[in-house]
């Protein structure tokens, strides 16, 4: 009776503390978004937290800002890009991958990790001197590259997944019905991995709004990422306005995150049903 009575109390003893962990872990996550959030509505022009009363000002300041919104509007065009080749190279190589399953398909499974494993400032230092060969350097699609080295393996490590828990006698049934590898992988493939597909694009264009180190290489004047922007101006002027910036890229973080789980969502209750 004793050894069950110290059983139970060391079961709730380990919930306790795995909420307190829990609980702890959370609060060390969001409580630096919080105080980026909290001074961005400060009144004040100095980053004081918590505010000293709230405003709506900087806000103002920053969409009545040509160079601000032309950073924010860098940002989204070179994360879409991103997104899209990202997406493309990913679930191609994914599935290529899949359909051949020999030394050379599992070789390059490991090498699609290895530029998660370079440090930023040395890939932005060497895609420096190779987009400037080309003449690519301070462009768009120079960014694009650079954001699509790190992207394209999430979407690749993400889909792998996706293909893992897919049903392939369902593609092999198609083929043997009379259907086209490209019928088959539209009726009958992409309706169970779009949800997959989505997500890890939406991984991609995450990667590519947040990423700093390789923009501040690669960009330019008229091509300045949000977060190269956003440093530029700190160095010489600590304002909300960088609060300001870090909160929008918070919310659009958000609702990215949001949007992932809701297609994830459908897609188990359209299973269910």
């Amino acid at each position: 009776m004793f050894g069950l009575l110290d059983s139970r109390t060391g079961d709730q003893l380990q919930l306790y503390l795995f909420r307190f962990g829990y609980a702890m872990l959370t609060v060390f996550m969001l409580l630096p978004i919080a105080v980026v959030i909290g001074t961005s509505f400060n009144e004040s022009g100095s980053l004081v937290f918590p505010p000293e009363g709230i405003s709506f000002a900087w806000y103002v300041e920053f969409f009545a800002d040509a160079r601000w919104l032309r950073s924010f509007e860098n940002s989204l065009i070179v994360a879409t890009g991103t997104m899209v080749i990202s997406t493309l190279i990913g679930l191609t190589a994914a599935l290529g991958i899949e359909f051949r399953q020999n030394r050379v398909a599992k070789s390059i499974v490991g090498l699609g990790a290895v530029p998660l494993f370079i440090p930023p400032i040395v890939l932005g230092v060497s895609l420096l001197f190779y987009l400037s060969f080309f003449g690519l350097q301070q462009t768009y699609v120079g960014l694009i590259i650079a954001h699509s080295l790190w992207a394209t393996p999430i979407v690749f490590f993400v889909m792998q997944s996706v293909f893992s828990r897919f049903d392939w006698s369902l593609w092999d049934a198609g083929l043997d019905l009379g259907a086209s590898p490209r019928r088959s992988f539209r009726y009958v493939m992409l309706p169970s991995i779009k949800t997959g597909i989505v997500v890890s694009a939406l991984l991609a264009f995450i990667v590519s709004l947040q990423e700093f180190v390789m923009a501040l290489f690669i960009s330019g004047r008229g091509t300045r990422t949000l977060p190269v922007f956003a440093w530029l101006e700190m160095r010489t002027n600590l304002s909300p306005m960088v609060s300001v910036a870090s909160t929008i890229f918070v919310f659009i973080t958000i609702a990215a995150i949001g949007i992932a789980v809701s297609a994830s969502s459908l897609n188990r209750l359209a299973d269910y049903l």
